[in-house]
Parts: C-alpha cells; structure tokens; sequence
C-alpha cells in the first residue's frame, strides 16, 4: 500500500509516519534524505541548492523503485504540495492520502519557532491551495487523531 502523507510544513508529517510506519517499510522523507546526505551538524530544513537538487533527484529515484514493490510493501511518502498530476499517479497507484493539518495557527506558531523563514510562503500557499479545493484528502488527520 502507498500512503501520500500531505499536509503544510510543520505539520507533523514525519511523526504521522513514526506512529503508523513498521520498520520493514519504506519511508520517503525529503527531510530526511537530506539529512542523511548532509555533512554533520547540518539543518534539519535549511539545505543548499546543490544539496536539494541532489536529494530532489535521489527521492524520485527512490519513489520509482518502491512503487515496483507495493504488492509486497507498505510504502510512506511525504508530498506536502500535491499537484494535479501527482495527484492522479497516486490515484493510479491506489494510494491512500492522508492529510496532516493540526490548523493554521498550530502550524504557523511551530514553523516560526522550528524553521526557516520562507517556509512561511510555503504555508500560506498550502492553506490557499486547500481554500481553493487542492487536496482531495482520502484521510484527514490532526495530531489529535493519533
């Protein structure tokens, strides 16, 4: 099974997939990816731009080849901006997305305190893509939810 975990930056993506993840999963997290390709000490969010493109690329290597293995394994991927045509992969693939969104005002109080400041953008453009009906979620969850 795929499961697309969407939701703005500081959402609580990644520990949506702590909880729910086994460790025979594959976890596809850009956050992650970079950390583990990054020198010591690095930022948990701010990469460079060599850094990102090399990660960007390594992920979707990384996604072509779990979704050979969905018949057998459980596949979580972290996609905060769905576009259209994801969106229809996904629905190719029988994904499940699930939305992660403790609401704006959590998320905007964590990304002033926990991240960089452009990730603001991001968030503002998360929540008007939802006003306008971007994500169709499958599953809404909030932090509460598990």
């Amino acid at each position: 099974m795929l499961y697309v975990v969407t939701g703005p930056p500081g959402a609580g993506k990644s520990s949506w997939i702590k909880a729910h993840a086994k460790a025979s999963d594959i976890v596809i997290d850009l956050d992650l990816m970079a950390l583990a390709m990054a020198g010591p000490g690095a930022d948990h969010h701010d990469h460079s731009d060599v850094l990102t493109r090399v990660v960007h690329r390594a992920r979707f290597a990384a996604m072509n080849e779990a979704f050979q293995h969905l018949d057998t394994t459980d596949v979580y991927l972290i996609h905060t901006m769905l576009t259209g045509k994801a969106r229809a992969k996904y629905k190719r693939l029988n994904a499940r997305i699930v939305v992660v969104d403790p609401g704006e005002r959590a998320v905007r109080e964590r990304v002033r305190a926990m991240r960089q400041p452009g990730m603001e953008a991001v968030v503002t453009r998360w929540y008007r893509e939802q006003r306008q009906g971007g994500t169709q979620a499958i599953t809404r969850q909030t932090s509460r939810d598990w």
